[in-house]
Order: C-alpha cells, then sequence, then structure tokens
C-alpha cells in the first residue's frame, strides 16, 4: 500500500494519518497499533500518535506500506 494524504490545515497527527489511510478502524487504535508496529517518519522510529507529520513528510511501516503527506 502506497497513500498519500493531503493536508486540509497546517499538520495532520501519526494517529489522524493512519486512520485516513485505512490502517486503522479508528483514532483510539492508534496506541496500541504503533505499541505492536515499528513505525518510521522520516526515517526515524517514531511511537507518538500525536506526532505532527506536515507536508514532504514520509511514514514507513514494514509489511503495511508508505503514507506521504501532501498539500493541496
Amino acid at each position: 500500500m502506497n497513500e498519500e494524504i493531503t493536508l486540509q490545515g497546517e499538520f495532520i497527527t501519526l494517529g489522524q494519518a493512519l486512520k485516513e489511510a485505512g490502517i486503522i478502524p479508528s483514532g483510539g487504535a492508534a496506541k496500541p497499533f504503533l505499541a505492536e508496529y515499528e513505525v518510521w517518519v522520516n526515517g526515524e522510529l517514531e511511537n507518538r500518535r500525536g506526532k505532527k507529520l506536515y507536508p514532504n513528510d514520509h511514514v514507513v511501516i514494514e509489511e503495511i506500506g508508505e503514507i506521504t503527506i501532501v498539500t493541496e
């Protein structure tokens, strides 16, 4: 899966991005998901669901796919 998420505002949180990409069913599922899977944001391991993502940020979840944050 390779997904592009278009920002509506200044940023989106990692939890919101996972939900919008269809990886998790709700925002509440972000914390257990991040505890179970390694999620890399711009090459750095990340486990905070509130991590702010900005345009051109790149999220990689091994065995699941990638998310790129873009602007309109």
